[in-house]
């Protein structure tokens, strides 16, 4: 059998994709979800590359292309992707964006869609591809849209998605890195030299883990988040830190810890950018009830905003919402306190009022004794654009977007 480094799979998938959109052929691709955090873009990897690298796949020359679900000038927004992706050897500028695959629809006689880290596609690839999902490995709630006969449909709960994929891929994996050959160490090495896997197989496997594991790690907080972390992710960390440990060019300097510091303090470097960038940069929206609905996840509270945004957090707010056609805009807040501690606020703006100021306020009523929400005395610059508005502290620190959205579209329905 032979093998590829993450990153020769990574530029042999986008030469994959240009040439069968220029033949209008088949592609099988894997795709995260539209807020492309480190969880759906490693986990598209991982899949990709493990699926990509079977004897059965090798033999018919299939692809299994992961795309990262945003435009690439979306990348600079995530200087966590980049100080995870130098552990594989790879940059931003190798992964396959959306503007790698061009107009919608594509140009091609048939795809297949595997999602990882959502299940359903959203937005217009999912307006014209939303039946051609053929699998998916997620950990979000079970939305009823990926069919029964798909093959993987694993929805279950887990810290990370990461996770899933990775112990979905065990065997499969443990197959591909017994293979006894090698080819393409580096980028550019001839393709007619088969060498020793030894010296390369190990470090390739060794940095697809640390990608994996990367997103594990940023998801349950080092392991330590006791509401997140599950069975599925003990079991994911032990397969993934033993092929890390296995290599003994990677394996040498590893430091768990160290390792995840370094990933968390880039994710938590937000200063440089400007509070439009901010919001954009961990988004993702829904249609429900004849409204749009978008949350951002922010790693900043809600008083850095406001100290950061040249009009005021709410006025740059609603100029965002309305870029995008929202009725309901969330911004939901993670970050550690004065005292350290870790904290959550959750920010809800209404656009309009009737159904959609109604649906804000039926969502105040039903789920602040669930999200445990409590006013919160932030001061707020300006109102302006705004029908309804309410700020809180949301002391329920297990309910992150993965709770608090599904119960804003219970919400609007």
């Amino acid at each position: 059998m032979v093998r590829m480094s993450v990153r020769t799979f990574l530029v042999k998938a986008k030469q994959n994709l240009q040439q069968t959109l220029k033949t209008n052929g088949e592609a099988s691709f894997v795709i995260g979800n539209e807020s492309a955090d480190l969880d759906s873009i490693t986990s598209a990897i991982v899949y990709g590359y493990i699926q990509t690298s079977t004897l059965e796949s090798m033999r018919a020359q299939k692809f299994y292309i992961p795309v990262t679900n945003i435009p690439a000038s979306d990348l600079s927004l995530r200087p966590e992707l980049t100080a995870l992706l130098k552990h594989a050897a790879i940059s931003p500028s190798d992964l396959i964006t959306l503007d790698d695959l061009g107009s919608i629809p594509l140009n091609l006689s048939k795809s297949s869609w595997t999602l990882v880290d959502h299940n359903t596609l959203q937005g217009a690839l999912g307006q014209h591809y939303r039946a051609s999902v053929t699998g998916c490995i997620d950990h979000h709630d079970d939305e009823h849209q990926v069919p029964s006969a798909a093959d993987p449909r694993l929805i279950t709960k887990s810290g990370s998605c990461s996770s899933l994929v990775a112990n979905h891929c065990r065997d499969a994996w443990d197959v591909v890195a017994s293979s006894s050959s090698a080819i393409g160490a580096a980028l550019g090495q001839s393709s007619d030299g088969l060498t020793d896997d030894a010296a390369f197989t190990t470090t390739w496997d060794a940095q697809l883990a640390k990608l994996a594991l990367g997103s594990v790690l940023i998801d349950t907080i080092n392991m330590s988040d006791e509401n997140k972390v599950t069975e599925h992710d003990k079991k994911a960390v032990r397969y993934l830190e033993a092929r890390i440990n296995a290599s003994p060019r990677v394996g040498k300097g590893y430091d768990r810890d160290r390792f995840f510091t370094e990933i968390n303090e880039a994710k938590s470097d937000v200063d440089s950018l400007s509070v439009r960038d901010v919001l954009r940069k961990d988004y993702k929206q829904w249609s429900e009830g004849g409204m749009e609905l978008g949350v951002t996840s922010v790693v900043k509270p809600i008083s850095w905003l406001e100290k950061n945004a040249e009009k005021g957090v709410v006025d740059e707010s609603v100029e965002f919402a309305k870029s995008r056609g929202l009725k309901l805009f969330a911004i939901m807040t993670a970050f550690t306190d004065e005292s350290d501690e870790f904290a959550r606020q959750l920010l809800l703006i209404a656009l309009e009022g009737g159904k959609v100021k109604e649906a804000a306020e039926r969502f105040s009523k039903q789920c602040t004794e669930e999200l445990k929400l409590q006013n919160d005395s932030v001061q707020l610059a300006s109102m302006d654009g705004v029908v309804w508005i309410q700020c809180w502290e949301q002391k329920n620190l297990a309910a992150s977007r993965k709770r608090v959205a599904p119960l804003l579209r219970e919400a609007m329905r």
